[in-house]
């Protein structure tokens, strides 16, 4: 029967059946054939409700929303700019940067990329870079922020995670500290390969000025400080996750709507539509995915599959470079949300089985769906480009698979480095 369940999950996936729906009929057809109360599903879709840390994902995709909306977008690039600017590959840098720090409180890349695309594209083409590496750069930069706080897919890999036995001791702050190098380690590499692409051009730098530093720090006076009252607020002891991302909305909401006025109070009911339609899907998905994973467990589906995988692969070395395989092969073909409700309850008894941290099995699922975003033939990144560059897709893929290589790199020494996802939180424990 769990045969079949299986089959028949995969039929309707190809037929392009709702997520929410496959998992929600997998589940009641499982517990059915297995004699279960179906009642079991409501159950499960009202526990999801009672994790106290969900109230995170709506606030701060609200959050998200009001920053991506107003020119938060234009003030973090002229800081940037300002302060990095004077560097060789300088703009290059400022990019990596700036987009990363946006797609960390947007929560999608493919903002970043409408949003910063406008302003770094004309910008880089114009101080001389060649069309590919501008092209790639502002395509490949936007999920660089996916790792760094206080990053959607951060806050959901922990919930998921907190639902199962091998979870119990992650939580959402150390998912937090465990993006931080990588995503650094990551920046680094990016900016050292700008910097080998630029050697032999003599491209202009802007000089360094303490005038411009300051008028920019002051123009984005507001925005600044919020990374610090996240983080600051959370690491300090002063509120939880969840009362963090109340304040980081109603932060967003002053300075976006009364400060700056780039949002009129119209606009506020259409904002809020969206971003409930966006979290009110992923939620559903979310309680759906937990009682299907409910199923999984009590047909020992993961112990099989780890008992099959352990016959066969006896290294934890050889595992993680087969794990980042196959996730590298889902990211072309599933987004970053169903890849986590659907794999890491598979994939998390697995890794536990072969001594890996569960926050380090994290930070290597979103690195390696990161780069999915920019692999054809689904790669959602590589599609909001075209749109945007009104380029083919093609042209966007032959500028993109350089800084690929680059990211696959990053995604190689953070797999086999552990310290690089455990360092701090073990730092921060002693």
């Amino acid at each position: 029967m769990m045969v079949l369940v299986i089959l028949l999950f995969l039929f309707l996936a190809l037929l392009g059946m709702p997520l929410f729906s496959l998992l929600a009929g997998a589940a009641l057809l499982g517990f059915y054939s297995n004699a279960t109360p179906l009642a079991v599903i409501g159950t499960e879709l009202y526990r999801i409700t009672q994790t106290p840390v969900l109230l995170a994902l709506p606030l701060f995709t609200v959050a998200g929303y009001l920053l991506s909306e107003g020119n938060s977008s234009q003030r973090l690039v002229n800081v940037t700019t300002a302060l990095l600017g004077w560097m060789p590959a300088g703009l290059a840098i400022v990019s990596f940067t700036a987009c990363a720090a946006f797609t960390a409180f947007t929560g999608a890349s493919g903002v970043t990329i409408v949003a910063l695309g406008a302003l770094l594209y004309p910008a880089l083409r114009q101080s001389g870079y060649p069309e590919w590496f501008s092209l790639g750069l502002v395509t490949t930069s936007g999920c660089l922020g996916l790792l760094l706080p206080p990053s959607l897919p951060l806050i959901l890999y922990s919930i998921i995670v907190q639902q199962m036995p091998q979870g119990t001791g992650v939580s959402i702050e150390h998912m937090f500290i465990a993006g931080l190098l990588p995503s650094l380690l990551f920046i680094v590499l990016l900016s050292f390969f700008g910097l080998m692409v630029i050697r032999k051009q003599s491209l202009p730098t802007q000089p360094f000025s303490w005038k411009a530093l300051g008028h920019a720090l002051w123009e984005a006076r507001f925005e600044l400080p919020l990374p610090l009252v996240v983080l600051g607020g959370i690491y300090g002891g002063l509120f939880a996750v969840s009362e963090a991302a109340a304040v980081t909305a109603l932060y967003a909401l002053v300075v976006e709507v009364v400060i700056y006025r780039d949002i009129s109070w119209r606009r506020l009911p259409k904002l809020a539509r969206e971003a409930g339609v966006m979290i009110g899907g992923l939620l559903l998905v979310l309680a759906c995915a937990m009682a299907f994973t409910n199923w999984l467990i009590d047909q020992q589906v993961p112990d099989q599959l780890f008992a099959l995988v352990r016959a066969h692969v006896h290294s934890r070395y050889t595992f993680l470079l087969l794990l980042n395989i196959l996730l590298l092969i889902l990211g072309a073909f599933l987004d970053i949300f169903s890849s986590l409700v659907i794999m890491v309850p598979l994939l998390l008894p697995m890794a536990v089985g072969y001594g890996i941290n569960p926050v380090h099995l994290g930070v290597v699922f979103l690195a390696n769906m990161q780069i999915g975003y920019l692999m054809p033939p689904i790669g959602m990144d590589l599609y909001i480009a075209s749109y945007r560059f009104k380029r083919p897709i093609l042209d966007l893929v032959r500028a993109t698979w350089p800084f690929m290589l680059v990211l696959l790199l990053g995604v190689l020494i953070l797999t086999y480095v552990p310290w690089l996802s455990l360092g701090l939180i073990n730092g921060q424990h002693h």
